[in-house]
C-alpha cells in the first residue's frame, strides 16, 4: 500500500486538487456568502433560489457539449483552461454590477466548477488507473471532503473581515497561484493503467456516447445516480425548515454533520478496495440501501437520534457512492468515450441539484410536509435499488459474453 501511495502520488494529488478546487462552484461555498449578496442586489430568498436554480439548470444542459472535450484533449490541457475561466467567473461574483451579470458569473461558477473540474478529476483518474481504479478514485474524491472542511470556513472568515468581494477575489488569486501551476504540473506526465488487459474493457469494446444513450441498462444505473445529488441537496436546503419541525436548534442540526463527513470518507475508502476486489457492477444494488434507510429516517425519527442516524447513514450513502460512480461508468462502457459519457451522467447529477429545492419547495408550498416527502424519497431508493438488480446481472452476464 505505501509504494502505491508513492508510485503514484502525482496523479492521486492532481485528481484530489481537482475536486478540492471544484468547491468553487459548488453550493456550501456559492451560499457562504448567499446573503450578502441578496442585500447587495435587493432580492428575495425566492429570487436568490430561483436565479441560482436557472444558472444551475444552463450549466447541466451545457456540460454534455464541453465535457466532450475530454475525449480529444489530454486532462491537464482542458485544466489549464478551465481553471483560469473559474478564476474569472470567481472575479465577475465579485464585480457584478447587475443581476444579469450575477446570472452569468453563477452559470461560469456551476459549469467550471461544480461540472468540469469534478468532471476532469474523474475522468482522468478512471483513465489512469485500471486494476486499482477502485482505490485510486476513492481517494481522489476526498477532495469533495477538504473542500466542505476548508473552503466555507475560510471564505467566511474573509467575508466577515473584509466583505464578498475580497472572498471571491481571494479564490481568483488561490485557483490562478496555486491551482493552476501545481495540478498542471501533476497531471501534465502520462500514466499507463496497470492491469490493462485485465479490466479495463470488462464489456469487451468501448461503446461511444450515442451507443450508450441507446443501452436501456444505462438508464437503470442513472436512477441511482440522480438519487444521492437530489437527496442531499434537499436535506441541506431545508435543513433549517427540518429543523423547526424537529423542535432542533441548529447546533444539534450541525452536530449530525461531522458524523456525515467522517462516514463520508470511511466508507469512500471501503468502497474502493471493494470495488478493486469484486467489481463496481457486483456492488452497484448495495448503493440504495443506506441512502433509503436515510431518507426513511429523516421521516419517522424524530430529536436529536434521529439526527445522528439519518446524517450517519447519508454519509456511508455518499462515501460509498462517490467512489461507486466514478469508477462505474469505465467499467461499463470503457475509456475511449469515457470524456463525453461521464459529462452526461455529471450534468444529469447537477440537473438533479438544481430540481431538488425547486420540487421539495413547491411540494412544501402545496401543503405537502418535508418528512412525508423523504418517505417518498425512501421508496424511489427501494424501487432504483431493484433497477439496480437488474442492471447489475444484465451487465455481469454482458461482460462474460464479451
Amino acid at each position: 500500500m505505501p509504494n502505491f501511495y508513492r508510485s503514484n502520488a502525482r496523479w492521486l494529488f492532481g485528481g484530489f486538487l481537482l475536486t478540492l478546487f471544484s468547491g468553487f462552484g459548488q453550493t456550501i461555498f456559492i451560499g457562504a456568502s448567499g446573503g450578502e449578496l441578496r442585500e447587495a442586489f435587493g432580492m428575495s430568498n425566492g429570487q436568490w433560489g430561483n436565479l441560482y436554480g436557472l444558472a444551475t439548470l444552463g450549466s447541466a444542459a451545457t456540460l454534455p457539449f464541453v465535457g466532450k472535450v475530454m475525449d480529444h484533449r489530454p486532462g491537464w490541457q482542458v485544466a489549464a483552461v478551465t481553471i483560469p475561466l473559474l478564476a474569472v467567473a470567481c472575479l465577475s461574483m465579485a464585480f457584478a454590477s447587475s443581476v444579469l451579470m450575477l446570472g452569468i458569473s453563477l452559470y461560469l461558477l456551476r459549469l467550471l466548477g461544480q461540472g468540469m473540474m469534478s468532471h476532469i478529476a474523474l475522468t482522468e483518474t478512471a483513465r489512469w488507473f485500471a486494476a486499482t481504479r477502485g482505490k485510486a478514485i476513492s481517494l481522489v474524491v476526498l477532495g469533495f471532503q477538504a473542500q466542505e472542511a476548508v473552503l466555507p470556513l475560510t471564505f467566511t472568515l474573509i467575508v466577515t473581515a473584509y466583505g464578498y468581494q475580497a472572498g471571491w477575489i481571494s479564490g481568483a488569486i488561490a485557483l490562478i497561484l496555486i491551482a493552476l501551476p501545481v495540478i498542471v504540473w501533476l497531471m501534465k506526465e502520462p500514466r499507463v493503467p496497470q492491469g490493462e488487459a485485465e479490466v479495463q474493457v470488462p464489456q469487451g469494446r468501448d461503446w461511444t456516447r450515442g451507443e450508450v444513450i441507446r443501452d436501456p441498462l444505462f438508464y437503470a444505473m442513472l436512477t441511482a445516480t440522480l438519487a444521492p445529488p437530489f437527496i442531499g441537496t434537499t436535506l441541506f436546503f431545508h435543513r433549517d425548515y427540518l429543523a423547526e419541525l424537529r423542535g432542533l436548534d441548529d447546533a444539534m442540526m450541525s452536530a449530525g454533520i461531522p458524523v456525515m463527513a467522517a462516514l463520508t470518507v470511511i466508507f469512500a475508502l471501503i468502497s474502493g478496495r471493494l470495488i478493486d476486489r469484486f467489481g463496481a457492477m457486483r456492488l452497484l444494488p448495495i448503493v440504495m440501501l443506506p441512502l433509503g434507510l436515510g431518507s426513511l429516517a429523516v421521516a419517522v425519527l424524530g430529536g436529536s437520534l434521529g439526527v445522528i442516524v439519518f446524517f450517519g447513514l447519508f454519509g456511508i450513502s455518499y462515501g460509498f457512492a462517490s467512489t461507486l460512480f466514478g469508477s462505474v461508468w469505465a467499467e461499463a462502457y470503457g475509456t475511449k468515450h469515457l470524456g463525453s459519457i461521464r459529462s452526461v451522467t455529471q450534468s444529469a447529477m447537477v440537473f438533479a441539484t438544481a430540481l431538488g429545492p425547486w420540487i421539495t419547495g413547491a411540494l412544501i408550498d402545496g401543503g405537502v410536509p418535508l418528512p412525508t416527502q423523504f418517505g417518498w424519497m425512501a421508496l424511489y431508493c427501494a424501487v432504483a435499488g431493484v433497477f439496480l438488480l437488474y442492471a447489475s446481472k444484465k451487465m455481469v452476464e454482458r461482460a462474460a459474453t464479451a
